[in-house]
């Protein structure tokens, strides 16, 4: 009989409200994710909008906005380990990012649902579909844009092959052109290839540089005895 002192036709009805915008809000963010095959779709996406919704609405029903505020803190750090579950690692690329934010925002649509702030819901839904929708085509447009080597950040790898014996001379040279170049230097090192030969690699910190330079770089130092090759690589972008 507890049901029949706790019931409020009113309060219910404010529930309802509540619970059924999440579930408006949540399936037009969701069918969006649903159409672009992603990992969390349309049913995730309503179910972590209606979750919120009812955990914000329960909360503040039972103790008032001071427990319902607590209780929003608690559904972003749940959305935090429930969004990780679909971030996936593919070699260098990390997939699922986007998605993650998605469910992220679905989760504060359905808080804002749960304290009846109605407009503030629909609001929320309205920018987060226009993120996934018409900034795709930005994106798209702004990832055909050319980047010179000059704009663009890398790891550069710098070796220089030289004798044995003149191998601290040719290391010592080479750290003072780089340096006086204003090239950041991270690491450099000495691998001995054979009895008579030495490979010094230095690495650049994650820096935009002219290729123009560090070609000009090398060939001073190819100038200097017991230096036998010299070349550099931009192994990775950023």
């Amino acid at each position: 009989m507890q049901f029949i002192q706790t019931f409020d036709l009113l309060q219910f009805l404010d529930s309802v409200v509540s619970l059924t915008a999440a579930f408006v809000f949540g399936a037009l963010i969701g069918a969006e994710r649903q159409y672009r095959q992603r990992t969390a779709g349309l049913r995730t996406t309503v179910l972590v909008a209606v979750g919120a919704a009812a955990f914000v609405d329960l909360a503040q029903r039972i103790a008032g906005t001071a427990e319902a505020v607590r209780v929003i803190s608690y559904v972003v750090s749940g959305i935090g380990f429930l969004g990780a579950g679909v971030i996936m690692k593919d070699g260098t690329n990390v997939r699922g990012l986007n998605t993650a934010a998605t469910l992220w925002c679905a989760a504060a649509v359905g808080a804002c649902t749960g304290t009846d702030m109605l407009a503030e819901g629909a609001l929320l839904t309205f920018f987060i579909l226009f993120g996934n929708t018409a900034l795709r085509h930005l994106v798209n447009m702004i990832n055909r844009i050319p980047i010179s080597e000059r704009d663009g950040e890398a790891t550069y790898e710098v070796s220089v092959i030289s004798t044995l014996d003149a191998m601290p001379q040719a290391r010592d040279l080479l750290v003072e052109k780089l340096e006086a170049a204003n090239y950041g230097i991270s690491d450099v090192k000495v691998i001995e290839r054979g009895e008579t030969k030495a490979e010094i690699k230095a690495t650049l910190v994650h820096i935009a540089l002219d290729p123009a330079g560090l070609e000009a770089v090398l060939v001073e130092v190819a100038k200097a005895p017991g230096v036998l090759h010299t070349t550099w690589d931009n192994s990775r972008t950023t």
